[in-house]
């Protein structure tokens, strides 16, 4: 009598033909090429985000008069290239975790030899995952991975220029009244510019702090890959 084990048996020791793996080799180039570039376009925000930084800091320090207000308008400007980034970055998860995801489970197995099988988990994953796609990371994970990688330390040059403008220009900083006096903004008093500096840097900082928990959470010792 067979037992209730016989089909979970049968499945793991089913093995690709050769004609299947050649098809899973085309399968993998082109996932590699799709992630490949949506690569390139997260380097093209990322880039973006450091030339208008850069134009803002050589706008700002051009001269002991020139405003600091390019420092703080780049800011806003980087938070948008920061949310085209991480709405790319949703989207290129999906191609490198199936890469990963075969790489791992496939192509190493057949680097040591052990041949490919369908052992019923890495194989129904990728292919639930063609049968339904959907982003395997919510978009305030992105958001606070690009944050961690990259734009924490954009926003700090940022911060750091500004900060320094207004001590050093047009001359050396003598009094905390005088500080606040060159944040000015037109009517805005110097005081609110500093407090929504302080509002604006310190909340990303809570995102990062926020968003690093949320990963070590959904990264579970053992899982496959992000997929699950």
């Amino acid at each position: 009598m067979a037992s209730a084990t016989d089909p979970d048996k049968e499945l793991a020791e089913k093995r690709f033909t050769s004609s299947e793996v050649g098809a899973l080799a085309h399968l993998y180039r082109g996932e590699v090429y799709r992630s490949t570039i949506w690569r390139s376009r997260l380097d093209n925000t990322t880039n973006w985000a450091v030339v208008t930084t850069g134009i803002a800091l050589s706008l700002s320090y051009s001269t002991a008069q020139s405003s600091p207000l390019p420092l703080i308008l780049v800011g806003l400007l980087v938070t948008v290239f920061l949310m085209f980034e991480a709405r790319r970055y949703r989207y290129f998860n999906v191609w490198r975790a199936r890469c990963r995801l075969m790489e791992t489970d496939l192509y190493a197995p057949l680097l040591l030899g052990n041949g490919t099988t369908l052992d019923g988990k890495w194989n129904t994953l990728l292919s639930e995952d063609y049968h339904r796609p959907r982003f395997h990371i919510s978009f305030s994970r992105a958001l606070g991975r690009r944050l961690r990688k990259n734009y924490c330390y954009i926003f700090a040059v940022q911060a750091v220029a500004y900060a320094g403008k207004l001590v050093i220009h047009p001359g050396p900083l003598t009094s905390i009244a005088e500080f606040f006096e060159r944040a000015a903004v037109g009517p805005i008093p110097g005081e609110l510019v500093i407090l929504a500096g302080v509002v604006f840097h310190g909340g990303w900082l809570m995102i990062a702090l926020v968003t690093v928990r949320v990963e070590r959470q959904h990264r579970r010792p053992g899982a496959l890959i992000s997929i699950a």
